[in-house]
């Protein structure tokens, strides 16, 4: 069960503590719902979403008096479905489906904004399929970094076509800017949220990871025993220490810098001689020379301790992917690459 937060009336946002009031107001809201313009809304919509366990004692510090009419147990439950039987009280079916796909939809308050934050190699897929003036449109609204990884991803000639479409490209009409971004919204946007739930192989592999080489064996012996498809998939899309051996010198050189010296002595003493080999080459020479020094006074050391070592740093690494500070190839696939 979810447990409630200790939340400060103090330190909540405008709209979050709108979205207390509305949400205890439930439809009877309806007439303060009209009040508000459509960026009003969204934002209090959003709010409203995300509160999860409103506690009574954080309703209290907001509407006071008002509590003794609330439910017996004294607190609010704000969550997706809740929002959305709130709007459809007094707004469109259509208005309301819109709103709850933003919601759902990429994080930003504007197209371009949700766009940038869609990994670039699933929005190349998509813009590969629109007319190169589109597809210029779209990359000259989003941050130039972003559109950089975007035409990387697209294929070459289409790419080299849109690059030249945007240095001839004109201001763009207000119109045309608005029928790209229905179409982007309609056609693209709310697809990728109904395609885009995690496979439960994903969330198994993410578990998988975490497990030290024992644990990790056993199950997956289990799981071949019962579903051999299903463990080899589990397998494929794990990333393991050794897969750091795809990253490139520059990544490295990263990992290194954000890695706890002790924590990568443990990693390369149980590393492959490849690995190890990787690691001291990104090293200057008397850094290497030390760092085998040390591995080999650490004398024998436990699978166990090792496999922690080497769990660490592969969390670092995937936090700096996250970041955008280096890039991790698949563990099956080394054309593709995550974020």
């Amino acid at each position: 069960m979810e447990q409630a937060r200790a939340l400060d009336p103090g330190s909540l946002n405008g709209a979050e503590k709108a979205a207390i009031i509305l949400l205890s107001l439930g439809e009877g809201a309806a007439p303060l719902w009209t009040q508000l313009d459509d960026e009003e809304v969204r934002e209090i919509s959003q709010a409203m979403s995300n509160l999860g366990i409103v506690p009574a004692s954080a309703v209290e510090g907001l509407i006071g008096e008002f509590v003794s009419k609330m439910t017996t147990s004294g607190s609010l439950i704000g969550t997706f479905e809740q929002t959305q039987r709130v709007l459809s009280s007094f707004l469109s079916t259509e208005k309301v489906d819109a709103l709850m796909e933003e919601i759902r939809g990429p994080a930003g308050r504007t197209m371009w904004d949700k766009l940038g934050n869609v990994n670039e190699v699933v929005l190349a897929n998509y813009l590969k399929n629109e007319y190169p003036q589109t597809v210029a449109v779209v990359l000259s609204k989003v941050k130039p970094d972003h559109a950089a990884r975007v035409l990387s991803a697209l294929p070459e000639d289409f790419a080299d076509e849109c690059v030249m479409r945007m240095l001839r490209m004109e201001p763009v009409q207000r119109e045309i800017l608005d029928k790209i971004e229905t179409t982007l919204r309609a056609e693209f946007i709310s697809n990728l949220q109904r395609t885009s739930k995690r496979d439960s192989h994903e969330q198994m592999a993410e578990i998988f990871n975490n497990f030290d080489r024992l644990t990790e064996g056993r199950f997956l012996g289990s799981l071949e025993e019962k579903n051999r498809e299903a463990a080899d998939r589990i397998r494929a899309l794990m990333f393991v220490f050794e897969d750091l051996a795809k990253l490139d010198p520059g990544g490295v050189q990263t990992l290194l810098r954000n890695v706890e010296k002790d924590v990568l002595t443990l990693s390369l003493k149980g590393a492959s001689d490849s690995l190890r080999d990787l690691f001291f080459s990104n090293m200057s020479e008397r850094a290497a020379k030390i760092m085998r020094e040390d591995m080999a006074s650490m004398g024998p050391v436990r699978l166990k301790d090792v496999d922690g070592a080497q769990a660490r740093m592969v969390l670092v690494a995937k936090d700096l992917a996250n970041k955008g500070e280096i890039v991790l190839a698949e563990s099956n696939k080394d054309d593709e690459l995550i974020y």
